[in-house]
Parts: C-alpha cells; structure tokens; sequence
C-alpha cells in the first residue's frame, strides 16, 4: 500500500507492507535509489505493519519494487500501473 503526503515541492511516500508477508526482511528498491537494495528497508511501526517513507520530487514520475528475502521481487498491488515488470508511481 502506498500511502502520499504533498509538500510544497515533494511528496513524501511511505512503502506500507504487513508485518509478516512476505517474511523476513523487505526493501523497496527504484529508480529513486538506484535499484540498490536495503536503502530503504521497511521497518516495523505501531500499527502492526512495516513501513518506510521516500521522499520524492513533486510531479514525477517513477518505478519500483519490493525485494524480500530470498532474492523475492514482487510489486505493489495499490500502485497506479506497469513499468514493465515494475510498479509505477506519480507523484
């Protein structure tokens, strides 16, 4: 689940995932970070769900994934569309 707070001239994204699926650790890889995985890993929060929030130019336009234990790629069901095997974000 994609969850967007606007800024003046960004947009502050928050990853949202359930605490437990897929297990282990989990890290949103994209464009915005080069594809390097554990920049933004999802951590737990009180809600009982594990998140971690991007900032991210306004206006834009961008791909991502999730990358789970076990060389796991997967998409975001909530996000706007395809970018080829990837998930697509405006913001």
């Amino acid at each position: 689940m994609l969850e967007r707070l606007l800024r003046k001239d960004r947009t502050e994204v928050t990853f949202v995932l359930p605490a437990d699926a897929p297990p282990g650790p989990v890290s949103v890889v994209g464009d915005f970070n080069d594809w390097r995985p554990g920049v933004h890993t999802l951590r737990p929060r009180e809600d009982g769900k594990r998140a971690v929030t991007v900032e991210l130019p306004a206006m834009n336009t961008h791909s991502f994934r999730y990358l789970a234990a076990g060389d796991y790629w997967f998409n975001d069901e909530s996000a706007v569309g395809q970018d080829g095997p990837n998930s697509r974000l405006h913001t």
